[in-house]
């Protein structure tokens, strides 16, 4: 059990991958976690809240937060790790992919984060990390990904926005923008062709982008800040 004291961290999309490992990160930081995704299991570690539900539901923003504070009496950083992405031609996107790539990357953003900051307002700051992608500033004709774009780009901009409208009321806003990551989103048979997209000639790993969570939340005065961790892809091909 937390003491209202001990800091609070909400990840969405938290049973595997980043989120897990995110999970891990900042419960190694001293903070309790509430961590949320469809199907979450319950935690043996007392410092660790878990909340079954889909992000796409505002209910669920609802209930994740309500269950946060009620459990450990703060929230200080939300980090929005829920993501879809789908690559295909623009032509063949269906409304049932726009559909869910909306829900969850901009719905599952959208009321969470307003509640996690109606909370920071209240107990005087705090921290909100958005995941995004590379592709949002790099498109690549070999990954035809306009949706990603739209919801993730959609992302990065309302990052700059959140960081400005509460920077003097000591809450940051700040991104990360990963490349291609290592983890289930992707299958398996595909690892060595996309990792031949990114300069560096590999993929990310999941504790890549993790680091770069953790460099944020103890970078404080860094906000409206787009960390690329893409293995140089922003930089060129």
């Amino acid at each position: 059990m937390s003491t209202h004291d001990q800091k609070v961290a909400v990840i969405t999309g938290a049973s595997q991958g980043i989120g897990a490992g995110l999970v891990d990160a900042y419960r190694k930081l001293g903070y309790a976690v509430v961590a949320t995704s469809r199907t979450i299991a319950p935690s043996t570690d007392a410092g660790v809240l878990t909340v079954q539900g889909d992000i796409t539901d505002p209910a669920t923003a609802e209930r994740v937060i309500a269950a946060g504070v009620e459990r450990f009496g703060r929230i200080d950083t939300l980090v929005n790790n829920a993501g879809l992405f789908k690559a295909k031609p623009f032509t063949e996107y269906t409304q049932g992919d726009y559909a869910a790539m909306t829900g969850v990357n901009l719905t599952g953003f959208f009321r969470i984060t307003q509640l996690a900051v109606e909370h920071m307002l209240t107990q005087g700051g705090g921290h909100i990390v958005n995941i995004t992608t590379s592709l949002v500033d790099n498109a690549d004709a070999n990954v035809p990904s306009v949706l990603a774009s739209l919801t993730k780009g959609g992302l990065q901009s309302a990052t700059k926005s959140l960081a400005i409208e509460y920077a003097t009321r000591n809450i940051r806003a700040n991104a990360v923008s990963p490349g291609t990551i290592r983890t289930s989103m992707h299958p398996e048979e595909s690892y060595a062709g996309l990792a031949a997209l990114q300069p560096v000639g590999r993929l990310g790993e999941p504790g890549d982008i993790v680091d770069a969570v953790i460099y944020l939340e103890n970078a404080p005065f860094v906000t409206g800040e787009i960390l690329h961790v893409d293995g140089g892809v922003s930089a060129g091909h």
